[in-house]
């Protein structure tokens, strides 16, 4: 059983452990989201680790589990509910005769005063090892590798500013491992005596390193001259704000990072080199594979690819909404729908929305402020989408290539919105119809709504029109559009 497969490790684990021909079930709230991603041969469930019934359907049958799952983007409570989590599916696996479960854990010192996040993650081992099945616990620090949170924030701060002023944090040891170095890890733990014991390896790359020495190796590797100026001072929140503006990491998930960035996270116990065969590699040697398979399209996952790199996932059993309210557009063009459909599929992220992108940008900054995405999320790839990527501060709901896409709104609301694109035959050519959708949620909802009406009108009209053009140039280009489905 494999949990988290929509996730930056997950995502890659499954494609591992697919090219090796293991039998495997995902269970994913969204299954949909794994579209595109799981093989024919591998099995994918409903289910969810606060709901013991599918989480019992889920386990039985399974040998093995995998435990990749984590709350930071719940909120502020997310340890409480890593700990909920974390029973619950001990609990069940402990039901369902499951053999032993894998956990991928934080690299910390459980004796040192530890952040919220770091303490959790090693509490959530501990919870796993009281429901009595035998755990093979993981530990890691900092992780290398393309579209990894650590990298792409290392990425985008080198590439983006020649002058860096350096907090404190930067500056605190730690012992990163590559992707591909955890990856393996992962999976030879499969080959381990199942003697019904629990064990904790801690794994890391060869050498330590802080963020400073990934930065100053990253520039050199890249050819940038960049300075890294020390300060004293400079807050958790102040940098997660700071982050939140020239990375993709936005202010909440940031604040929690630089959290367990102040502690060090070194391996001190020789068990795993002992235990394993595998040699990891250094630093260099991970930022020259980081680079180099990062030179083409988009990473084959990326950390913002889980549900937690959004705003806090909010739950509306009791909520009453307010009458619904769109913004229904449509254009005709001279088109035919692949070609239509070409400037959708490649919406957002450095393309940007094609119109006011200064107004988008303020939106972003606006919801970095409050807890929110941003825009730097980004999106996976510049050509491709599939269910579940995040895009910018929305989230793929639906994409049918050549023909539809559906966007959940992750930006902080009151109410809940959607922005859906849809393509359709129209004799010689196409019909585009764009339609923004509102759930207002009391008084402020229905404000909101038409306080914003006017930006609306013409954000959203212009967009739509430079949609149309660039339809049109599309559909004049030699270049073959047949390319629309997703990765």
């Amino acid at each position: 059983l494999l949990t988290g497969a929509t996730g930056y490790v997950g995502g890659r684990l499954l494609a591992e452990l697919q090219r090796r021909g293991a039998r495997i079930r995902c269970m994913a709230r969204r299954p949909g989201d794994l579209a595109g991603r799981a093989a024919p041969s591998t099995e994918v469930v409903q289910a969810d680790v606060f709901d013991s019934v599918s989480l019992a359907a889920a386990m039985a049958g399974v040998d093995t589990a995998y435990y990749l799952v984590h709350s930071m983007g719940s909120g502020r409570d997310y340890a409480a509910l890593d700990r909920r989590a974390a029973i619950a599916f001990g609990a069940a696996a402990r039901s369902a005769g499951v053999g032993r479960i894998m956990y991928l854990g934080a690299l910390a010192d459980p004796s040192a005063a530890l952040s919220t996040h770091l303490r959790s993650r090693l509490d959530t081992g501990e919870r796993l090892r009281e429901s009595g099945v035998p755990v093979t616990e993981l530990r890691a620090s900092i992780v290398i590798g393309p579209g990894s949170l650590s990298f792409e924030m290392i990425r985008s701060l080198v590439d983006r500013l020649p002058i860096m002023i350096c907090p404190r944090w930067v500056s605190t040891v730690a012992q990163p491992i590559g992707i591909s170095d955890l990856l393996a890890y992962l999976i030879a733990a499969l080959d381990l005596p199942a003697d019904g014991v629990s064990r904790v390896f801690e794994i890391g790359g060869a050498g330590t390193a802080s963020y400073g020495d990934l930065m100053r190796e990253y520039a050199r590797q890249r050819g940038l001259r960049r300075a890294l100026i020390p300060v004293p001072l400079l807050t958790p929140w102040l940098s997660s704000l700071w982050l939140g503006l020239v990375t993709p990491v936005y202010a909440r998930v940031g604040r929690e990072l630089i959290g367990g960035v102040r502690n060090r996270s070194i391996v001190r116990d020789t068990a795993a080199h002992d235990t394993f065969a595998i040699r990891p590699l250094g630093v260099r040697e991970c930022i020259a594979r980081a680079i180099a398979q990062d030179a083409g399209a988009r990473a084959e996952t990326s950390w913002s690819d889980a549900r937690s790199s959004a705003r806090p996932i909010r739950v509306w059993p009791d909520v009453a909404f307010g009458p619904r309210l769109t913004d229904a557009r449509s254009l005709r063009v001279g088109a035919v729908p692949d070609a239509a459909f070409a400037p959708i599929r490649r919406i957002g992220g450095s393309r940007g929305w094609y119109f006011a992108n200064s107004l988008w940008a303020v939106r972003g900054w606006l919801d970095l402020l409050v807890g929110g995405a941003g825009l730097r999320r980004g999106r996976r790839d510049p050509e491709t989408l599939r269910v579940g990527d995040a895009l910018d501060f929305w989230r793929v709901e639906a994409f049918e290539p050549g023909r539809r896409l559906r966007l959940a709104a992750e930006m902080r609301l009151p109410g809940r919105a959607w922005l859906e694109f849809e393509v359709t035959p129209d004799g010689p050519g196409s019909a585009i119809r764009q339609t923004a959708t509102f759930d207002p949620v009391g008084k402020a909802g229905t404000l909101y709504w038409y306080a914003l009406w006017p930006l609306h009108t013409l954000i959203f009209g212009g967009m739509l029109r430079q949609i149309g053009r660039l339809a049109s140039i599309e559909a004049l280009s030699p270049r073959p559009t047949t390319g629309s489905g997703a990765a």
